[in-house]
């Protein structure tokens, strides 16, 4: 197992050192990339920082006159982004391991984000798991650890948990299983089947036709573990019918799958069949406040996690304007499913989000805005009926028979 270990190893020697040594003890191979500008470290890494500069376009003296340490940071997580990525595609590498403060973990989230999922990857960071971190910067599939008394030199504690993640990456190495398309994938997402029920009609309905399905739970990291393959080309299609993290972002939460839902797999050309699932409620930590424009909406929590608030008539018809305007970067097939009678299982008449009125208004707004090259498909149908399900798969169908869904499997691996 060949390990990639990142770190500054001007002002880490000793650490990065004593990863290397506990790698080594189960039988891996560290190899220690350098992204120190500062000096000289206590051992000669594998990969020397001036490479890393190289890897990014300039020498290491122009990184140290960038300007700041923010600057030499950004250009040196560039070239560490661009090696790791260039050794993952030769099959040098099998984990990614990178350890620093506020500083290595900015630019360990970039090269952990331009690796699959499925590829293990572990940080040990000072804020891990902090606030400091945006949502739409942490891989859907990121193990972190917390460097625990760390900052400053070694010591028990900070041995403990270094030792952890040496153990989590090498552990994770040998468990991980390169994932192989027998079948051609169609991703889905939805919330759980108390809200969102067409996943078991379509999971079997696909199976019988031969092709697997694949489900993310659209919650943040879900959508964007589901934008990312698709922009990889995993899927040969999409049936995108719960946008509810769109609805997110717009509000100002921090249950986001980031500033590009609705647009990356549409960009990269795959069939898309999509419906405007929940983007009827604006979803946020339940133990906080919630957004200040969730302010006076009708509050459900869900549990003690997630909480949602239902989104008043104007903002419904900003979602939908917002729905329409990614539709439209679209560059392959694109069909929009629009359920009149209701779009997740608690806006049903009786439910605590039933809104007619904010219904109406999101249907209408769509109608007006939906783009030309958009099939739309109106249904007289809530999107949990039998009806959903059946106009799904009429689409899916016909896109088959016309060859614009491939019936092949990808032929590469996740990871």
């Amino acid at each position: 197992m060949n390990i990639l270990l990142i770190g500054t190893v001007d002002t880490k020697s000793d650490e990065m050192a004593y990863m290397r040594e506990v790698i080594a003890a189960q039988g891996g191979r560290a190899l220690v990339m350098d992204v120190g500008v500062l000096g000289r470290g206590g051992f000669t890494p594998d990969i020397a920082n001036t490479d890393v500069a190289l890897a990014a376009g300039v020498s290491l003296q122009q990184v140290i006159n960038s300007g700041d340490e923010n600057s030499a940071m950004i250009l040196m997580a560039r070239g560490a982004t661009a090696l790791a990525v260039q050794w993952h595609a030769e099959r040098r590498i099998d984990g990614l391991l990178v350890l620093g403060g506020t500083m290595g973990t900015d630019l360990a989230l970039d090269v952990a984000n331009a690796l699959p999922p499925g590829f293990p990857k572990v940080v040990v960071s000072t804020i891990a798991y902090s606030q400091l971190l945006p949502p739409d910067r942490i891989p859907p599939d990121l193990i972190m650890v917390l460097w625990a008394g760390g900052l400053y030199g070694l010591n028990s504690l900070c041995r403990s948990a270094l030792a952890q993640a040496a153990g989590a990456v090498m552990g994770a190495a040998r468990s991980a299983v390169a994932v192989h398309f027998e079948r051609p994938l169609v991703g889905m997402t939805s919330l759980g089947s108390s809200a969102m029920t067409y996943m078991k009609t379509l999971k079997p309905a696909l199976e019988a036709r031969g092709f697997d399905l694949a489900v993310f739970h659209a919650t943040g990291m879900g959508g964007r573990a589901f934008e990312a393959l698709a922009a990889q080309g995993r899927f040969v299609a999409v049936m995108d019918f719960c946008l509810q993290e769109l609805v997110n972002h717009l509000g100002g939460s921090c249950v986001s799958a980031g500033p590009d839902r609705l647009r990356i797999a549409g960009r990269a050309g795959v069939p898309q069949i999509v419906a405007p699932g929940a983007t009827d409620m604006l979803d946020f930590p339940a133990w906080s406040e919630g957004p200040a424009r969730a302010e006076g909406w009708l509050r459900r929590d869900h549990n003690r996690l997630i909480a949602s608030a239902c989104i008043d008539a104007g903002m419904r018809r900003e979602v939908a304007r917002a729905i329409c305007s990614r539709l439209a970067e679209a560059t392959g097939p694109t069909c929009l499913l629009l359920p009149t009678h209701g779009i997740e299982g608690w806006d049903r008449p009786g439910q605590p989000l039933h809104d007619p009125d904010g219904l109406a208004a999101f249907v209408d707004e769509t109608r007006r805005h939906v783009p030309a090259q958009v099939q739309l498909e109106v249904l007289d149908a809530h999107i949990n009926d039998p009806a959903f399900c059946d106009a799904a798969l009429r689409v899916f169908d016909q896109w088959v028979a016309d060859g614009r869904v491939a019936a092949r499997p990808w032929a590469g691996a996740v990871a």
